[in-house]
């Protein structure tokens, strides 16, 4: 099966902090494949042996099946001796000698994308740090799929001949281009990849033009934050979206309107889109 190689990363890089968080000493987990119906765990932490390598688990079976099936974290105090769960995975989950496990499923945008699993070597019930932990890690590895998802659209959209991308006609294509600079300059930050970073802010250099020598340059910030006022966001709207306070917003905004020779917040923008700084 083809796993979900996005999601296999994201979970790679999930496991360490899931074992600090919860204080579980094994931490596991996979992507889920074409269909949604099977999760190939590939990424392990902690473990003793490779027994759990490579095992798919179908939707419906075993802990991670039925954290999948139902799209909620499933946890079980003595794994081989649960009632609640089938089975079919008892022999590498013994080979691992794993008994008190909890699975949590990667949901994102309503599909399944993965599952992350914790657990220790003796039998007992697992407490609220690492359910909780758990559950809050998974949310982490969420919202970095989400990121990663948005950004790969906006710049599916943006590259030429995109397919099933209707021309626009061109007043709305060129607010569309402007919401799309705004967004992907507000992704950027908001990713640890760095290759898909800078082909995000690759992305947003092409719906600019190079400003003329000696105009003065913008900070990334003061750029970030030009281009959703451009948008006509208010300064609240902008500190939402970039994850900053609306006095930090004012800040860049001012020292842009500063640089740019600018009295009004319109009056920035508009000498930014003659400098070519903004679409």
């Amino acid at each position: 099966m083809a796993a979900d190689a996005v999601a296999t990363a994201e979970i790679r890089g999930a496991l360490a902090g899931l074992r600090r968080a919860t204080g579980l000493p094994v931490a596991f987990g996979g992507a889920v494949g074409p269909g949604a119906a099977q999760i190939r765990i590939s990424e392990l932490s902690g473990t003793a042996t490779a027994a759990l390598r490579s095992l798919v688990v179908t939707s419906g079976t075993g802990l991670g099946g039925r954290a999948v099936a139902l799209g909620r974290a499933c946890a079980v105090p003595d794994y081989a001796g649960s009632r609640r769960i089938s089975h079919e995975y008892d022999a590498p989950v013994a080979a691992e000698g794993l008994r008190s496990v909890l699975a949590v499923p990667l949901v994102v945008r309503h599909r399944v994308r993965g599952v992350l699993y914790g657990a220790l070597r003796t039998a007992q019930p697992l407490g609220d740090r690492a359910l909780g932990g758990a559950v809050a890690a998974a949310r982490e590895v969420e919202r970095a799929l989400a990121v990663r998802d948005e950004a790969r659209g906006l710049l599916a959209v943006l590259r030429p001949g995109a397919a099933g991308q209707p021309e626009p006609e061109p007043d709305a294509g060129r607010e569309r281009v402007r919401e799309a600079h705004a967004a992907l300059r507000a992704l950027a930050p908001r990713i640890a990849d760095p290759d898909l970073r800078a082909e995000l802010l690759a992305a947003c250099r092409l719906l600019t033009a190079p400003p003329p020598a000696g105009d003065p340059a913008l900070a990334p910030r003061e750029l970030d934050v030009l281009t959703w006022v451009a948008t006509g966001a208010t300064n609240a709207a902008v500190a939402d979206r970039l994850g900053l306070r609306p006095e930090t917003v004012k800040g860049y905004l001012r020292s842009a309107m500063r640089k740019l020779g600018a009295h009004t917040r319109g009056e920035a923008v508009t000498v930014a889109r003659r400098a070519g700084v903004l679409p």
